[in-house]
């Protein structure tokens, strides 16, 4: 691993495409941009980690019909989503 020290306004360039910039410290709290072409995906890795929803035999999806922040239906956010991320 490599572990580098930043200060807020500056930021490191990976692989030539990706540039990553320290925007703010708030506490314990880092907050970062990432520019990067459309081809690289970027994900949170606690997203990665997190439990899929199955839809057991006893009825449907326990998230089913719940509003999303931008206050659409969770369906309608997540069907937009696997369309722009395959």
């Amino acid at each position: 691993m490599l572990i580098l020290t930043r200060k807020v306004g500056e930021s490191i360039i990976l692989a030539g495409k990706v540039h990553v910039q320290v925007l703010s410290l708030k506490g314990s709290q880092v907050r970062i941009g990432i520019t990067a072409p459309d081809d690289i995906r970027i994900r949170r890795e606690e997203l990665l980690k997190a439990p899929v929803p199955v839809k057991s035999e006893s009825g449907p999806l326990r998230d089913r019909g719940r509003k999303t922040p931008s206050g659409k239906p969770r369906e309608e956010v997540l069907a937009l989503a696997r369309r722009r991320f395959p």
